[in-house]
């Protein structure tokens, strides 16, 4: 038994799959009534930032979470993780911003591991 990959696989699912359902889906679904009011902490505009952070939360969440272009998916989770770690929860508490902190160590693993045999990526390699 691989257990290296077998943890891969366990932090892409929880990591991924809790960011795609409940951060990344809530914000797709209420899309319209945020655009106006999400927070825009890069100065690119509400609509902008709540696009990109749907992208990454959602999207990109989802593609993690099937091991699919694992690598490239799991960079736009590392800089939104990191711009709401260290600029929108920048002087809150550590307890306020755990959580970010949390996903940005996760994702930032997956990154540098990649997706492990247990994923599309892994099948699609033949990794054994």
């Amino acid at each position: 038994m691989d257990f290296t990959a077998l943890g891969l696989l366990i932090t892409r699912i929880a990591f991924a799959g809790t960011m795609a359902l409940l951060h990344g889906l809530p914000k797709l679904l209420d899309f319209a009534n945020k655009m106006h009011s999400f927070p825009d902490p890069l100065g690119l505009s509400s609509p902008v930032s709540l696009t990109l952070v749907v992208i990454a939360e959602f999207l990109c969440a989802i593609l993690v979470l099937a091991g699919v272009f694992t690598r490239y998916a799991v960079i736009p989770l590392v800089i939104n993780m990191a711009v709401a770690f260290f600029v929108v929860h920048s002087g809150d508490p550590f307890a306020k911003k755990e959580l970010a902190f949390l996903y940005l160590a996760a994702f930032s693993t997956i990154l540098a591991a990649g997706a492990g045999k247990f994923s599309l990526d892994g099948l699609l390699r033949g990794t054994k």
